[in-house]
Formats: structure tokens, C-alpha cells, sequence
């Protein structure tokens, strides 16, 4: 019996908020894999070290966790005025499964910074020192990111002074403009913000009970409940929930229910194939906290607190785009997460998470009785960790 050598696959492995994944330009890729379908998925599967029934990921570049199971295939863009098309591809860790039915804001980040490295941005447009503006498709769900990055002596600037809570290490700050956020799903308010066109609404839940939600599509479609009411504070760090099954269970059933409701699936059973959105997330008043890292954080210095499951288990942070709808749905009075943080009109919002706080704003407005949001900011960091080859066994596509 022969034994072909692996292949080698040009990537880079970024840090990018607090995610991390493996990057590739889509030219690099293998020819089955350069277009949608089973060989891609297969690959990537394949590169993360999936599926791991021992949740390890030993053998791929996966971290078993979903901040650390994702990749990201970069191109030119396809879309007038845009630099580069982004594709984002989460990996189930224990399943053969990859998700591609959402962003990560966190990655987002990264994609900037790569897109400059990496020839996509001719050097005559790049200032000398200063910021440039990489304008990015965001290929799975269409919509517009704009990726603030700083440059320095004509190269991307990745070190700096800039702090962000669940990130170990500071670094260069990097702006994200997330442009008209407001996903468009196939919900019952024909692809509004809101799909049932409610602000608030009363979500039956078997063996849960019926909850008031919030369900909103900006950035991710997430399902937001009051912590209080699920039996939480919100001030909950990760081993409170991904400790105790039972709870995971429910927050599934609510996540299921929810994306039933809000026509992103047809029916509960379809939530395993869809298990990167809609994201389900809990909200509650300021209140005094100690992070995941001994940190100490003051109610006064946070507007609310908010914890969120991305891929059935409690968040070590906020998922970038889930911050997004945290910061588009406080904007928009009589919203679970808008009550959660007083009241009133703002733009922006302060939310505390287990490794600490984070800033969003967001500016929404009613126009002809939608709600509307037509960008969302925050400040996120990113860093290349490792650049060079991936390599996988040339029968990857055979399983």
C-alpha cells in the first residue's frame, strides 16, 4: 500500500479580537476546494482537525472551542468598491459540520490586516504612516465591513497600546465600521430588523416555559432573554453555564425555538445544521462582577451586562457580530437589552462579559415604521501568529 505525502496549503494563523482561525487567499486553495461543496468543507474540516470526538483537536490547528475553530478564505472582491470578498467558515468540533451561515465580527478584524499583507491593496493607495480604510464584502451574508487599519513606515501596524478585555496582550487599535448591519432573513417581518416585527415578544419554550424575548437581525440574528428570568443574574462567568448540562440543554431549546420563530428554519429538528446562528444571549442591570481573569469591575462603569453561547457553550468574551446586535438593540427603546440598560435613546453602550467590558455604538432610527441601523462601530485588535503552510493528507476530500 503507497502513502501519498501530505500537501501543503500557503495560510496564516491570525488572532483576530478573541477569535482566532486560520486564514487562506482562495487562489491557494486546492482546485476542488476553491468553490463551495463537500471537498471545501472537507479541508477545512480537515485543517481545524475535525470531527474530534475527544474534543481536543489534537491533530489540526483547531483550539476545541468555538472562538478558535474557524477559518476564513480571503479573495478579490467580486462587488464594485470593495477590496476583498471574506468568507467565513465555522467548524463544529465534534460533528462533521461546517457552519457558514453567519460572520465573526471578531475575524473581521483580522481580515484588514491580511488583505494588506497580502497583496490585495496596491501599495501606491497606503499612506506612508496613518489609517487606512480596507473595504470588505462580507460574502456570507452581504453586507459591507470597513477595517480601520494602521499603517506604519507602508506595512500593517500590529503592535500598539490598545487594550482589549479576554485578550491577554495589548496591541494595535483597529476600528470596524460594520455598514447597514441589519440582516436580511426570511422571518415573518419579511427580512426586517425585527422579523416578527416586534420589539418584544412572548416565545413559548417546552420545558423551559414561555419567555419574553428580544429577536433582532443586526450584525448575527441573536434571541435575547432576561437573565432574571431563566434563573441567572448575567453576571455569570463561563464554567456557571458550560458546567452544568441541564443549562446547556435549555439555552439549545430556547436557540432552536427562537430561530423557528424568527424563520430562520423550519422546524427545531433543522437547529443542528444551523448551529452558528441565531445566537441566544442574556441580559441584566449593572451590577459589581469579578471577571473570568480576578478583575474587578464596577456596576458604575458598565450600562448592563450580557452573556452569550456561540456554538452551545457560554462565550469567554462577546462574539463581535453578537456585540453588534447588543449595541443596535440598546439603541432602540423598549428592547430587552435598551430596558436592561435604563432606558431611553443612546448611541452607544457599555456591556460587561466575563473577561470584562466592551464598547459598541450604534445609531438606529424609525423610518417609515422600521427600525433601521445604518452602522455600528467598535474597536477590536488583531495580530498574525504563525504564517507559512498548512499541511493535510492529500486524500482530505475522502473523509
Amino acid at each position: 500500500m503507497t502513502h501519498a505525502p501530505q500537501i501543503k496549503i500557503p495560510a496564516t494563523y491570525m488572532r483576530g479580537g478573541t477569535s482566532k482561525g486560520v486564514f487562506f487567499r482562495l487562489e491557494d486553495l486546492p482546485e476542488a476546494a476553491r468553490v463551495p461543496g463537500p471537498a471545501r468543507d472537507a479541508l477545512l474540516m480537515r485543517v481545524i482537525g475535525s470531527p474530534d470526538p475527544y474534543g481536543k483537536h489534537t491533530d489540526g490547528m483547531g483550539g476545541a472551542t468555538s472562538s478558535t475553530s474557524k477559518c476564513v478564505i480571503i479573495s478579490k472582491s467580486t462587488q464594485p468598491g470593495h477590496d476583498v470578498d471574506y468568507l467565513y467558515g465555522q467548524v463544529s468540533i465534534d460533528t462533521a459540520f461546517v457552519d457558514w451561515s453567519g460572520n465573526c465580527g471578531n475575524l473581521s478584524t483580522a481580515v484588514g490586516p491580511f488583505a494588506i499583507a497580502n497583496g490585495f491593496i496596491d501599495k501606491a493607495r497606503l499612506p506612508e504612516n496613518g489609517v487606512f480604510p480596507v473595504k470588505v464584502w462580507q460574502a456570507n451574508i452581504g453586507k459591507t465591513i470597513i477595517c480601520h487599519v494602521p499603517v506604519t513606515n507602508g506595512e500593517v501596524q500590529e503592535t500598539g497600546d490598545f487594550e482589549l478585555d479576554g485578550v491577554t496582550f495589548p496591541a494595535a487599535e483597529i476600528v470596524l465600521e460594520f455598514i447597514d448591519p441589519a440582516d436580511e432573513g426570511e422571518g415573518e417581518g419579511g427580512g426586517a430588523m425585527f422579523p416578527t416585527g416586534n420589539l418584544t415578544d412572548r416565545l413559548e419554550v417546552p420545558g423551559v416555559g414561555t419567555l419574553e424575548v428580544t429577536m433582532i437581525n443586526a450584525g448575527i440574528p441573536t434571541v435575547f432573554v432576561n437573565a432574571k428570568d431563566i434563573g441567572y443574574t448575567g453576571t455569570e462567568l463561563q464554567d456557571a453555564i458550560n458546567g452544568d448540562p441541564a443549562a446547556l440543554a435549555r439555552f439549545e431549546t430556547i436557540r432552536a425555538h427562537g430561530a423557528v420563530r424568527m424563520g430562520l428554519i423550519k422546524d427545531v429538528a433543522d437547529a443542528a445544521k444551523r448551529q452558528h446562528t441565531p445566537k441566544v444571549a442574556f441580559v441584566a442591570p449593572p451590577a459589581d462582577y469579578a471577571t473570568s481573569s480576578g478583575k474587578r469591575i464596577a456596576a458604575a462603569d458598565i450600562d448592563l451586562h450580557v452573556r452569550a453561547l456561540s456554538m452551545g457553550k457560554l462565550h469567554h468574551a462577546m462574539m463581535g457580530t453578537c456585540a453588534v446586535a447588543i449595541g443596535t438593540a440598546a439603541a432602540i427603546p423598549g428592547t430587552l437589552v435598551n430596558r436592561a440598560a435604563g432606558g431611553g435613546a443612546r448611541t452607544a453602550v457599555r456591556f460587561g462579559h466575563p473577561s470584562g467590558t466592551l464598547r459598541v455604538g450604534a445609531e438606529a432610527a424609525s423610518e417609515n415604521g422600521q427600525w433601521v441601523v445604518r452602522k455600528a462601530i467598535m474597536s477590536r485588535s488583531a495580530r498574525v501568529l504563525m504564517e507559512g503552510a498548512v499541511r493535510v493528507p492529500a486524500d482530505f476530500h475522502a473523509g
